[in-house]
């Protein structure tokens, strides 16, 4: 029972850091001054196939989930040891979760046009998304797409995460921009600080998710 419990507070912390990350992710795109990697890949394919298509359903959200999906199929077949119960959540809640918050955030930023503005927004953005990563890493129960492919090459070569994720996000960055997908200054802010800040903000992370399992295990022992 008592790993049950456990199993419950690591997806429950799994999907906090989720929701934080994607706010970070949906601030980028609000700012309109690029998105971050990721998602410039996703809107590259996203605004492909809605040229080729024209599908009335298709949504950057749903064509987030549908890359996730993909990459989950590719780990599947490579190393399972990767593909976890948070892993597939993430792929699949993601792109949702940014299609709320540009619903609930857009007419707040529908008449944004000053440039300080956007970068303060662009800056936020990042450090949210780097410390909402972090949680989701830490809880241990899987993690999103590109932070996903991060983490098996850091562990494949044994690198260090922060340079590795840098890496990756060009990647992602460079295939997006010749699909097509929104490029700016705020995707060169993500593709190289993202990495980096969230080296800063692990070991804070793994003691938040450290207290909160401490304190889960030290409720199911009283019971």
């Amino acid at each position: 029972m008592k790993n049950y419990r456990e199993i419950l507070v690591r997806v429950v912390l799994l999907l906090v850091g989720l929701t934080i990350a994607h706010l970070g992710v949906t601030l980028f795109l609000l700012a309109d001054m690029g998105a971050d990697p990721f998602n410039v890949l996703v809107q590259g394919l996203f605004r492909q196939i809605d040229r080729a298509l024209n599908w009335p359903f298709l949504t950057h959200g749903r064509t987030h989930v549908a890359i996730s999906v993909l990459i989950i199929i590719a780990l599947l077949c490579t190393d399972r040891r990767y593909v976890k119960i948070g892993t597939v959540l993430c792929m699949v809640c993601g792109g949702p979760i940014i299609d709320f918050f540009t619903l609930l955030l857009g007419p707040l930023f529908a008449d944004m046009t000053a440039v300080a503005v956007k970068l303060g927004v662009l800056a936020l953005g990042c450090v949210i998304l780097a410390f909402g990563m972090t949680i989701v890493i830490k809880s241990d129960a899987g993690t999103g797409p590109n932070d996903l492919v991060a983490v098996v090459i850091s562990d494949k070569l044994k690198k260090k995460f922060s340079v590795v994720r840098v890496i990756t996000d060009c990647v992602f960055v460079l295939g997006g921009w010749l699909l097509g997908g929104v490029f700016g200054v705020g995707t060169l802010v993500c593709a190289v600080l993202v990495g980096p800040v969230a080296g800063f903000f692990l070991p804070r992370s793994e003691k938040i998710v450290r207290s909160v399992l401490k304190a889960a295990r030290i409720e199911a022992k009283t019971e």
